[in-house]
Formats: structure tokens, C-alpha cells, sequence
């Protein structure tokens, strides 16, 4: 059984390690953006990538599922996309005479669902019992998905054309929101200059990680060490937004619950079998901002006044020592 101190915690490292120079070999000059998809997949969390088009969102997420040998489908959400496209559809076999379920694309170990608020409303929520519950019910009949399961989501600004805003109980479900940016001029010059290349830059790489692999880091990461003082921490940060004036939606408990898994997880991504309150301070935009509505929301800056709002709470919020 793993533990989190000796030569599991060691080689628990070289395997995040190994995972992360893979993914910096695709995505360049992002170090924290690649961390916080680390800490996701460690936390069995899904993870939501919204940007401008262009800035590596599906290389990251492609990046990510060629370092693990396990299955992976692409869905490229568009208006017209029906929900049993994504988790399948019964049909009647002639030969056997009988009824029998054909598997969507969601049924894989990552899935990415490209532009995903480019779907309807009702499309999007075909995706709730999967991100929740890890399994999908068609007719009555309910089929589990494969272990580990985790759902890469890339997203326009809401604002533009074309888009759907996701429901607020979709966006609870990601564990972890954030945003490439754009490159600086070196990383960016290292682009252009690799852009001549017959291959796209994540299929050159090669898996450092299996399934097995995965669910032991994930499993792992359960046993890191929270102190009471730090879920207190948490619960201060919640409980703050719950109150806050300028908040109309403040975090669910789920939103705690996945900040006290990701904190884990982020420990045991840095090497440690322990958290700190850093680990929660550093987090907290990509956890909390996306999970909160403003009381005066305005088109297209939702996540930009989340992180503005949860970095007020968090200076307002006394610190463990």
C-alpha cells in the first residue's frame, strides 16, 4: 500500500516529474498552467480551460492524454450536437434480435470536449451524471465509466459569437478553471520557429504514466496530510464568500470538498505528504473563481471578478500560522 513518506513519496515525485517535463515539451513558458492540470488529475478532478482561441488550450489537453497510455476521444461540441453523440445510444442488433447499448466517446479515460459552451444547453448537461456520478444512465440502465476518468473542457469567452454560458451546476463540477494567457516573446518566437513541422507538436510525445500509474498518484494523494487548522481555512474562505455582499452565489460544499482534494493533490505534485496554507492560497483562484456568481455580473468578465472577489476574501481571511 502506498504511504506518503519514504520511497512511495519519492517515487510519487519522479513520476510527476516525469509527467510535467513531458507536457513542458508542448506547452512552453507555462510551468503553473501545467501544475495546476497536474493537480486535477491527481484530485480525480475534470478540469475547464477557458481562453482566446489559439493559446495551446487543446495542445495542453492533448499534451496530457498522449503522457498516459489509456484511452482518450475528442468531441468537438458544436450547436447541432445531440447529448447521445456523447454517451451513446441503444440500438436494436437484427441478428441477435435484441437491444444493445453502443458506447458514446465519453466513455474513455480522458475526454476532451472542445468548446464546449459551443453545444446547447441541453447537449452540456448530458455531461453532468458523468462528472459527478462517473457513469451515464440511457434507458434506464446505468453504465459506469472506465478508471480514472477525467474531462478536459475548453471554452471561448463567453462573449463571443456563437457560444452558450455554461449552467451553474456544470461549472461546480470542474474541480479546477483557468487560463493559458498569452506567451511571452521567447516561448512565443520558439513557437513560430516549430510551426514548419510536419507533425503537430503533442504527437511527438510518448507516455511516461499508465492507468495504474494514475490511480496509485491518485489514490495517494488521499493520504496526504491536512491539518484541522487548514480545513478551517477552507471553510472560513466558503463561508466568507456566502456572506459577502457582492457575491449572489457563493460556494457549495462541493467547492470545499474540492478545494481539500486539490490540496492534496497539489502537495503531493510539489513532494510533500503535508499542506501548507499556500497550497490553499494558490489555489484558491482556480478552484473558487469560476464557482461564484457576482451580484452585478457583467457580459463576459464573470471569471475575472471571481478571482478579483476571491482575492479580497482571502486578504480578509486571517491565515493559519
Amino acid at each position: 500500500m502506498l504511504n506518503t513518506t519514504g520511497t512511495d513519496l519519492r517515487e510519487a515525485s519522479a513520476r510527476v516529474g516525469a509527467l510535467r517535463a513531458n507536457l513542458e515539451r508542448v506547452v512552453s513558458g507555462k510551468s503553473s498552467v501545467i501544475d495546476l492540470a497536474i493537480t486535477a488529475l491527481l484530485a480525480r478532478g475534470h478540469l475547464l480551460i477557458e481562453d482566446v482561441p489559439g493559446v495551446g488550450k487543446s495542445t495542453l489537453a492533448h499534451g496530457l492524454a498522449r503522457s498516459i497510455d489509456c484511452s482518450f476521444q475528442r468531441i468537438q461540441f458544436t450547436s447541432d450536437l445531440l447529448p447521445s453523440d456523447i454517451v451513446g445510444v441503444t440500438v436494436f442488433n437484427q441478428a441477435a434480435r435484441a437491444f444493445e447499448f453502443r458506447p458514446g466517446p465519453v466513455f474513455a479515460n480522458i475526454v476532451l470536449a472542445d468548446e464546449i459552451n459551443r453545444a446547447t444547453p441541453k447537449t452540456q448537461s448530458a455531461l453532468l451524471e458523468a462528472m459527478n456520478e462517473r457513469q451515464v444512465s440511457v434507458d434506464r440502465t446505468t453504465h459506469p465509466l472506465p478508471s480514472p476518468f477525467m474531462l478536459l473542457a475548453t471554452q471561448n469567452p463567453v462573449e463571443f459569437s456563437g457560444t452558450f454560458p455554461l449552467p451553474e451546476s456544470q461549472l461546480d463540477r470542474f474541480m479546477v478553471c483557468l487560463r493559458m494567457g498569452y506567451p511571452d516573446e521567447e516561448h512565443e518566437r520558439k513557437i513560430i520557429m516549430s510551426s514548419g513541422a510536419t507533425t503537430r507538436p503533442a504527437e511527438v510525445l510518448r507516455p511516461v504514466l499508465d492507468a495504474g500509474d494514475v490511480e496509485a498518484l491518485q489514490d495517494l494523494s488521499t493520504k496526504v496530510r491536512v491539518d484541522e487548522d487548514l480545513v478551517s481555512y477552507i471553510l472560513s474562505i466558503a463561508s466568507a464568500t456566502r456572506d459577502h455582499g457582492a457575491i449572489r452565489l457563493g460556494l457549495s460544499p462541493r467547492a470545499s470538498m474540492a478545494m481539500y482534494r486539490a490540496a492534496q493533490a497539489f502537495a503531493l505534485a510539489s513532494g510533500r505528504g503535508y499542506c501548507v496554507p499556500d497550497d490553499i492560497k494558490t489555489l484558491s483562484g482556480p478552484v473558487f473563481a469560476h464557482r461564484i456568481i457576482p451580484a452585478e455580473r457583467a457580459l463576459g468578465s464573470s471569471l475575472e471578478s471571481g478571482i478579483a472577489l476571491i482575492n479580497e476574501i482571502l486578504g480578509s481571511v486571517k491565515v493559519p500560522l
